[in-house]
């Protein structure tokens, strides 16, 4: 027989066992649907393409999913890689093999701009199908489980990457879904390519010592299964050593050699009933020595993926420590398979109900946090609700929450509801107040204290919180309550970095470019992008990063850099009445002395000293001073980002000097300061009015509206020192709509 068709008969067997009213002629005319259309096609391993679609299927037959799935699975690359269509695979085999057709299709068909962008929307187009139809996700599950096993075809890149997409999607996906036996292969694959000597390490290590491990594994079974007849319970015992990732990952977060793990082992105890697993456990421990703090009941509180057991580590007579976990029959089969071993309740649900039940209430809860979120944050976050460790905590009502590993009172808080996260002004964990970042640990009860009076969440629960939910949560309430403010917030820090990153609002804002960067950073307003930056959608870094890039790609970027460059050029300020003398390196050797500049040169005093007009420093300022040439010396802030350490050239070492203040003979010294503040009618004048009362000499004023509704401001002064500074700053702040006053910095 073909052994093509030998495979096909050998799934519509499997699938005819746990399905009585199959129709094998539908089945078939699928595969022969499959087999034409993939015609001509070889995979890497030059095989037929349709042994892949084979495999696929067989692997959701094992699963025991319904005929829909096994057609779409042996289906699911037509519409991709072939010329079949939605509409025909709807009128051959029905809309509902159709739509999971396409379901698995869309999950891999869109290229995007960044590694965490495309990340982020394989995740949320993965959600979305789960809460649509789980089955979409339990297929490209088991497509991604046979691409892993034939992954030695493969470039060695093409390898890395589809392991680390494994590792980091697909195992936890299946593990969220309680698919514990897909979960452990597919990690295991990936680590193959991951880390091809660390596992062959492992593996040649395990290899070599399987005779002991079958003699101990044998010898705990066979002592568990006496004391079982004892008592006259029936059982089923399975012993097993942990597979290769798990012992990886001990290895490598404990740094210890394989001959340092100890807890290799593990065994199942299946039985008929609840009652049944608690009598186990007595027995378990009256037969072994329990380990304290390794008892975990997971019947009495189930994993959010409805996985149930109890679990407890234990030491033999020969010293060595194993696991053993206790279960009844029904949580074994949702322990293997997960979400699968419901399936046939499920099949009599309508398609549009699937997703709703409680246990993927989860999945609901995640496309909601994914919305105003910056990607690269969407994906870290995410790792974090739905990949890692969980805590089990109780409500007062005795309720059971379970959240993040590391999880505080405020992600309590707004995993009860948002209202009472907004609301919350304090918490008590065991009847005792805990500050906002203490870590809930598992069976303790957690009160959170509230109030009507409260203002909200603070910015910095932000930091404190662990879950995705209650950071997404805290962000909505201050993008709802506090656009103004976000707004001020954003646009400060956005031109911050503007301004780190040498650009200028003006280059961005003009109307052939402006169009094209709110693009780039997905808003429609500049206040769009400033309120996101303020509530913490995203943050200015990444908004200007994408910015250079459209610039750079708009041939922008080079004439910044050029007028940048010129700014920095700019005569510096010459004090009157101080010598011209040019100055060389070479005399700066001798006693320090002092212009009438009010400047200690170290080592010189008759020379020229300029002020530079980056940072325009005035005296109380640290400063320091560069040997110009032909120019003298030019004074700088010392928190000038020109003067910074980093941007010093080495070859001109020499030329950075100390200098510093004293009692300087000129009266007033001319800085310079930048006001940003909401555009309106009369701003300028309410600056001149500030200005005045503070009694400063205004050299120059100058006002410019921008495309934005915002208004800068530019003031040149005469000041005396920084402290009179530092109060005229004051007295702008105070200027209704002005949200920052900075001096010059380094243009």
């Amino acid at each position: 027989m073909d052994p093509i068709l030998e495979r096909y008969h050998a799934l519509e067997k499997k699938v005819a066992a746990y399905t009585p009213n199959l129709d094998p002629k539908l089945l078939y005319e699928a595969f022969t649907y499959a087999d034409t259309e993939h015609h001509g096609q070889l995979r890497k391993s030059g095989e037929p393409y349709i042994i892949h679609p084979l495999a696929v299927a067989d692997i959701v037959a094992d699963l025991g999913l319904d005929v829909d799935s096994v057609i779409a699975a042996l289906l699911h690359d037509c519409i991709e890689d072939t010329d079949a269509t939605h509409e025909e695979i709807a009128k051959k085999f029905g809309p509902a093999v159709a739509e999971l057709v396409e379901g698995v299709t869309k999950l891999t068909r869109v290229q995007y701009v960044s590694k965490e962008e495309e990340q982020m929307e394989n995740l949320r187009k993965m959600l979305m199908a789960m809460a649509h139809d789980i089955r979409v996700i339990l297929i490209k599950i088991c497509d991604r489980l046979h691409n892993m096993r034939t992954m030695e075809y493969q470039s060695p890149r093409k390898q890395r990457e589809k392991s680390l997409e494994t590792m980091e999607i697909y195992a936890p996906i299946a593990h969220r879904l309680g698919m514990q036996k897909l979960k452990w292969e597919l990690e295991d694959l990936s680590l193959r390519y991951l880390d091809p000597v660390g596992y062959k390490e492992i593996e040649e290590a395990l290899a070599e010592r399987s005779s002991a491990h079958e003699e101990f594994l044998a010898s705990i079974q066979h002592r568990i299964q006496q004391r079982m007849d004892q008592e006259g319970i029936r059982c089923t015992i399975y012993g097993r050593v942990k597979h290769i990732y798990s012992i990886y990952r001990k290895m490598f977060t404990q740094n210890k050699t394989l001959d340092e793990i100890f807890d290799l082992y593990a065994f199942r105890v299946i039985v008929d009933d609840i009652p049944e697993c608690y009598n186990v456990l007595g027995c378990i421990h009256d037969m072994f020595k329990p380990v304290l703090g390794r008892f975990k009941d997971y019947i009495g509180t189930p994993k959010p993926n409805m996985y149930q057991s109890l679990h407890t580590t234990v030491i033999g007579r020969e010293g060595i420590p194993f696991e053993v976990q206790i279960r009844t029959w029904e949580m074994h089969h949702t322990a293997e398979y997960g979400v699968a071993a419901h399936w046939k309740y499920k099949q009599g649900m309508a398609n549009q109900h699937l997703g709703t039940e409680q246990e993927f209430e989860w999945i609901r809860k995640l496309l909601e946090s994914q919305q105003d979120t910056d990607a690269e944050e969407f994906v870290r976050t995410l790792k974090v609700d739905m990949f890692a460790d969980e805590v089990f905590v109780f409500t007062p009502n005795g309720d059971v929450v379970n959240l993040p590993a590391g999880a505080t009172p405020i992600d309590f808080a707004y995993s009860i509801h948002s209202a009472v996260g907004n609301s919350m002004v304090g918490a008590r964990v065991n009847g005792r107040m805990v500050p906002y970042d203490y870590q809930l640990q598992n069976g303790e009860i957690v009160e959170v204290l509230t109030s009507k009076s409260a203002k909200g969440p603070s910015r910095d629960w932000l930091k404190i919180c662990k879950s995705n939910e209650a950071r997404n949560k805290i962000r909505q309430w201050f993008k709802k309550e506090r656009r103004e403010e976000n707004i001020a917030t954003g646009r400060a820090a956005f031109e911050s970095e503007l301004k780190h990153s040498k650009l200028t609002l003006a280059s961005i804002t003009s109307e052939e470019v402006l169009p094209h960067i709110l693009r780039k950073v997905r808003c429609s307003t500049l206040d769009e992008l400033y309120a996101s930056i303020g509530y913490g959608g995203t943050t200015a870094a990444k908004a200007v990063a994408r910015i250079r890039d459209e610039m750079l790609r708009l041939g922008r970027l080079q004439a910044e850099k050029a007028a940048a460059a010129a700014r920095s050029l700019e005569d510096s300020v010459i004090v009157p009445g101080i010598s011209t003398t040019a100055v060389d390196p070479s005399q700066l050797k001798g006693s320090n002395k002092h212009t009438d500049s009010g400047i200690i040169v170290e080592g010189l005093g008759n020379c020229l000293v300029k002020f530079a007009k980056c940072c325009t420093p005035v005296p109380g300022d640290p400063v320091i001073g560069f040997i110009t040439r032909g120019y003298g010396v030019s004074v700088h802030r010392a928190d000038c980002p020109n003067a910074a350490p980093d941007k010093r050239k080495p070859e001109e070492a020499d030329r950075w000097v100390k200098v510093s203040w004293v009692d300087s003979k000129l009266p007033n010294y001319k800085t310079a300061l930048e006001l940003s503040s909401k555009d309106r009618d009369g701003l300028t004048l309410d600056v001149a009015m500030a200005l005045s009362s503070a009694k400063v000499k205004v050299s120059a004023l100058s006002a410019r509206s921008q495309p934005d509704g915002y208004a800068t401001v530019n003031i040149v002064l005469e000041v005396r020192d920084k402290a009179e500074l530092e109060s005229v700053i004051n007295k702008l702040h105070n200027i209704q709509g002005v949200y920052q006053v900075s001096r010059a910095s380094g243009k």
